[in-house]
């Protein structure tokens, strides 16, 4: 009988550097679009036979020198079917499945703890960083209290929490730093379970936000134990964008920001800015999509956040994820971060006059699936349950520019 493994085990056997065949029996265009790091594609539909016109041997030659096969999906069906069939086709291999699939590797998380690289007294900071759609979210405490915020937290929410307790810590408030539109947002939920406050930026509202939110004003101060959470007014990915400033050490950018890239502006923007483009003509200039809020974001880099001291830990809201499932930064488990000064030297958009900066904004490629339906249930006008949000939310993170 085949065996199952979780998610979060075929991820430290990976970090472990175990010797396996991954096999992702998806079809040929999804697994291009978003796998596992070093998964092998072979497809097979469930209703398949793999006896049937040289399959086993065609696998035998696509896996190569292995005895041991692990085999994964969207669901954990198809390849669940195929490993059923290799092991009674063959005893050449141990052969496993992943339970739930690529459902179940979109809830694989690392917590990694950033306070040595920031350095500052009295301040913790736990990075969230969800694998498979490199969403980085964050648990900012207080050690002289005790007392936390969480910063963009997914809809794996006992994520957030298991961060707290491990870090001692207890979560007086939740924050999003906008309505997000590549992942479903856990913050509204996460607030509700512990009856804390759940914060946005007040412009919030001007976005049709229906969920009960406690706004923060331009510049606001959040006390959080002794520490000051301050926020930072920084549309551009989207109008309601806001920065948190924390203690004077780390500047929480989530998509304004990110290690080696900016966010896009046109998700948000896209709309308006593409029907006045499809007729050429806006007050008689021509429209290049997203052009609003990349005005907006050329001056929050250059006039709020490259502002800021050079030393600041700069700690973005995602870290792009190759169609290989790698990060295009780093690795999962290390530090994502950078510094002010870092990015202002060491990203190339920086480096473009506004004009420059609009138009290569106009072409930040392919965007993130179904972001129209995520927004909406960010903003709460949605109500979906938590199968069709897991639809919603698989496949790769488009959300860097």
């Amino acid at each position: 009988m085949v065996t199952t493994l979780s998610a979060d085990r075929l991820a430290e056997l990976q970090d472990e550097g175990e010797s396996f065949a991954l096999v992702d029996t998806r079809p040929e265009d999804s697994y291009e679009a978003w796998h596992v790091p070093d998964a092998i594609n072979f497809p097979f539909d469930p209703e398949e036979e793999l006896d049937e016109n040289g399959q086993l041997e065609s696998f035998k030659e696509t896996v190569g020198d292995t005895d041991q096969v692990i085999t994964i999906c969207a669901k954990g069906i198809s390849s669940g079917n195929f490993a059923t069939q290799l092991e009674s086709a063959t005893d050449e291999y141990e052969v496993q499945t992943v339970d739930g699939g690529m459902e179940g590797w979109s809830g694989v998380y690392d917590h990694v703890d950033l306070s040595d690289e920031i350095a500052a007294d009295g301040l913790t900071v736990i990075q969230l960083q969800r694998r498979a759609k490199g969403c980085l979210g964050y648990l900012v405490g207080c050690g002289e209290t005790g007392e936390a915020v969480v910063v963009d937290p997914t809809a794996d929410i006992d994520e957030f929490e298991i961060a707290a307790g491990d870090a001692g810590l207890s979560i007086v408030g939740v924050i999003d730093t906008h309505v997000h539109a590549d992942h479903i947002s856990g913050g509204r939920e996460l607030a509700d379970s512990l009856d804390v406050p759940y914060y946005l930026g007040t412009r919030a509202k001007e976005r049709g936000v229906e969920l009960e939110f406690t706004g923060l004003e331009r510049n606001e101060v959040l006390e959080v134990g002794s520490l000051e959470i301050k926020a930072l007014a920084t549309p551009g990915h989207t109008s309601e964008m806001i920065t948190l400033l924390v203690d004077a050490a780390a500047l929480l950018t989530a998509d304004t920001l990110h290690v080696d890239s900016t966010g896009r502006t046109e998700l948000e923007f896209g709309q308006d800015s593409e029907a006045q483009h499809a007729s050429g003509e806006s007050n008689g200039e021509t429209v290049r999509e997203g052009e609003e809020g990349a005005r907006m974001l050329y001056e929050t880099l250059h006039r709020t956040i490259l502002a800021e001291p050079e030393r600041l830990a700069v700690l973005p809201g995602h870290v792009t994820v190759t169609a290989e499932g790698e990060f295009e930064h780093g690795s999962p488990g290390e530090p994502i971060l950078t510094t002010v000064r870092a990015a202002r030297t060491g990203i190339n958009l920086l480096d473009l006059d506004e004009e420059a900066f609009v138009e290569r904004m106009a072409d930040a490629g392919e965007k993130p699936a179904n972001y129209e339906e995520i927004i909406d249930n960010n903003r709460g006008e949605l109500d979906l349950p938590p199968e069709e949000r897991v639809e919603l939310e698989m496949g790769p993170n488009n959300c860097s520019a």
